[in-house]
């Protein structure tokens, strides 16, 4: 579902008349300005799957943040990017199709690696119960004296440790421990999978981090599947080969000069991979 059709970025005069209306040039930055008059990038066409490729500094994640802010997608946390910034997106012009969706919603890679510390917290806390369950186990296992026959749950607690192990113990006990189960990498694919809903547009900022090479191909069929079956619409930044091949998707190549829609097969980055794996292919025989 195509609901963000195009998308227009400032031309160099267009940015120049922001420098203008403060001659004083009193901020420290003048980002986002003078990166995508260089690239010759003014007119954005999109997709049901829109890819932003490029190397560190290439204006991709810029990309998303702008088209983010115009949209008033929802977002995690707050983006400050300055005075300059808020001035330049005031000045971008955007269509969306006629059809509305549900939810617009920008997500970072930030987002993930918080989501992940705030797992590693849980735990954390996790692990010290259970150590602390695991003492009350073989205290109540081994504990021969005569308790308060009004005292149920001592009474409970002692009979149950007596009639388990000390793995099923502390399991019956411990009603979230089912996230330690997971990986960080599990646990980022859980996050993907929580966060992508229905009929919506979302911004994945490096989604592919945190994220192995089967949990990258996972999320690939997850994406394409949301948009084949949920209406969902996709604007991506990555250098990800495998999100760079999600089926049906519209690439566009920062990287070069003018800023075009490649194929993927053909971007710097895919073609060293596929060069290395060519040069060593006796490898696998």
């Amino acid at each position: 579902m195509i609901y963000l059709k195009k998308f227009r970025l400032l031309s160099d005069f267009e940015e120049g008349c922001i420098l203008e209306i403060d001659p004083r040039r009193i901020y420290n930055t003048v980002y986002p300005l003078h990166i995508f008059p260089l690239k010759d990038l003014q007119d954005i066409s999109f997709g049901d799957v829109t890819i932003f490729y490029g190397g560190n500094g290439s204006g991709k994640s810029t990309i998303l943040n702008i088209i983010s802010n115009k949209l008033n997608a929802a977002r995690r946390s707050p983006l400050d990017k300055g005075s300059y910034f808020d001035l330049y997106v005031k000045r971008c012009d955007f269509e969306l199709s006629l059809e509305e969706p549900m939810e617009i919603k920008a997500i970072t890679s930030d987002d993930v690696f918080d989501y992940l510390l705030d797992v590693r917290s849980i735990n954390m806390g996790v692990n010290r119960r259970k150590e602390r369950l695991s003492l009350e186990f073989l205290n109540n296992k081994f504990d021969s004296s005569d308790d308060d026959i009004n005292n149920y749950e001592r009474i409970k607690e002692v009979a149950d440790a007596k009639a388990m192990t000390m793995s099923k113990y502390v399991r019956e006990r411990l009603a979230n421990n089912n996230i330690v189960e997971h990986s960080n990498g599990e646990s980022a694919l859980f996050f993907w999978e929580r966060e992508i809903k229905e009929n919506a547009i979302y911004i994945l900022d490096e989604p592919e981090n945190s994220l192995s090479a089967e949990n990258q191909i996972k999320l690939k069929k997850f994406i394409e599947e949301s948009v084949r079956f949920y209406n969902c619409q996709f604007i991506i930044s990555t250098h990800s080969p495998f999100l760079l091949a999600l089926h049906d998707s519209r690439v566009y190549n920062l990287d070069s000069t003018p800023a075009k829609i490649q194929k993927w097969t053909t971007l710097p980055n895919v073609r060293l991979y596929y060069d290395f794996f060519k040069e060593n292919d006796k490898e696998f025989d």
